[in-house]
């Protein structure tokens, strides 16, 4: 089992379960690298300070709020930490809804519960009621530096928690507004019949990704038919020519400048 990604207590009325959670999905994409073109090279993303002209490590990386065009406010480790949100440690329950209430288009991201040993008979408890009452139960709960909406729910035997979307992250405007279209009886039944002809069951283990099983055959083609390649060492870093040239030529002009003065030295 990886790693709780939270860890503290769920509570409803004067019930207490200690619980970590843990991520309940990952994704399957097939992921590529960005390479040149010309020597098939692996491109590097640079954390790059265009006023210091230099390469910026993550321990000099801070975050910044733009309040403002290029005025920021400055964050710490600190000033999250001290911001009074008990839903960093605390899923506290304060409603409980009807499981169809919840519109799949809240929803952002599912994690699993386990509960701690200790907590286990008030978990089985939460899980029970739950599950004889249909209900989904919604909180909120703060997740490394953001507070979510989040709703529990029981799934084959266990707790997982949704996070959700905030009202104010649903893009209302972007709905279609769909023209009001008259559809006679006919038509109606014709599509019912077909809609009753297909009703099951969901069985999500029926359906496979066909596009990622041919991305990765083709894939696996070129490697067998030894198109695969290679990306060179990277040579030993070399002086940046246009600041060399840049140093040569202040160089030879300082020299320039100090000249007369060493012959009227010389002279003297």
């Amino acid at each position: 089992m990886p790693r709780p990604i939270w860890k503290g207590v769920i509570t409803f009325g004067m019930v207490s379960i200690p619980v970590g959670i843990f991520a309940a999905t990952e994704s399957k994409d097939v992921s590529f690298n960005q390479l040149h073109k010309t020597c098939n090279s692996r491109i590097r993303q640079r954390r790059w300070c265009p006023v210091c002209q230099v390469d910026v490590p993550t321990d000099e990386i801070v975050k910044g709020y733009e309040y403002a065009k290029d005025q920021y406010v400055i964050l710490n480790d600190a000033d999250f930490e001290s911001l009074p949100v008990p839903s960093k440690q605390t899923i506290e329950l304060s409603a409980f809804v009807d499981r169809a209430e919840v519109d799949p288009i809240y929803h952002e991201k599912t994690y699993y519960i386990e509960p701690d040993q200790i907590g286990v008979k008030a978990y089985a408890l939460l899980l029970k009621a739950l599950e004889g009452k249909g209900l989904t139960a919604v909180a909120k709960v703060a997740i490394r530096t953001k507070e979510r909406l989040c709703a529990l729910r029981p799934k084959d035997g266990a707790l997982v928690l949704d996070t959700l979307f905030w009202p104010d992250e649903i893009r209302l405007e972007s709905a279609p507004h769909i023209p009001d279209v008259l559809v006679n009886d006919r038509e109606l039944a014709m599509a019912n019949s077909l809609i009753d002809m297909l009703t099951e069951e969901f069985e999500p283990e029926r359906f496979t990704d066909a596009y990622r099983e041919q991305l990765l055959g083709v894939i696996e083609r070129k490697i067998q038919g030894s198109e695969a390649v290679e990306a060179p060492q990277p040579a030993a870093s070399t002086p940046n020519v246009t600041d060399l040239m840049a140093a040569l030529k202040a160089s030879v002009e300082a020299v320039q400048k100090r000249k007369p003065e060493q012959v009227a030295e010389k002279v003297a």
